[in-house]
């Protein structure tokens, strides 16, 4: 667990700096993280965070692993709907997109795009392809696993394990509407 990994939004301004290797590495097709992606990429100059085949591709990471070096006061939070349980981060500096907070979890979805193409971490897997109409433009390369899968719910148990049953609270700065 040596290897440190500094990532960041698009103009620099936030970085932030993750430990270790990441629980997971997924795409996901659920279709909150999609709506999600399309409203988060009507931001001026935001980035669309979708693959070609509208997967959200992240890696989960241990809460306890994770350090904001700069820019926490440009971190906004962004929900689909005053009642949504999930919470996505944005870095309002250049609006891009930061990480994916499910209400209650002890680790942050962060996007692969922080990371740069070339030390970027691949997905193991995709998840929630039961929320498509049509899966045909799935790429077969990884898992294409219509929900998560005990093994999935496994990796996040053990992380939590390790955690000893800790949830920290990521602070941000404020909301943003979209």
């Amino acid at each position: 667990m040596n290897r440190t990994t500094h990532i960041g939004c698009a103009c620099g301004q936030t970085r932030l700096e993750v430990r270790g290797d990441p629980i997971l590495v997924s795409e996901c097709l659920c279709n909150s993280c999609r709506a999600a992606a399309g409203r988060l990429a009507a931001l001026p100059g935001a980035k669309n965070t979708l693959t070609a085949y509208h997967a959200t591709p992240a890696a989960e990471y241990r809460k306890d692993r994770i350090s904001i070096r700069s820019g926490v006061e440009n971190l906004k939070e962004f929900r689909l709907s005053s009642t949504a349980g999930s919470r996505r981060v944005v870095a309002t500096c250049c609006n891009t997109p930061v990480f994916l907070e499910l209400k209650g979890a002890h680790w942050l979805s962060f996007y692969l795009h922080l990371w740069p193409e070339e030390t970027r971490p691949k997905a193991e897997l995709r998840t929630m392809v039961g929320d498509l109409a049509d899966t045909s433009a799935l790429p077969k390369d990884i898992p294409n696993l219509k929900s998560h899968t005990l093994a999935f719910y496994a990796k996040l148990l053990a992380a939590w394990i390790a955690m000893g049953f800790r949830n920290p609270k990521i602070a941000v700065a404020g909301k943003i509407d979209v």
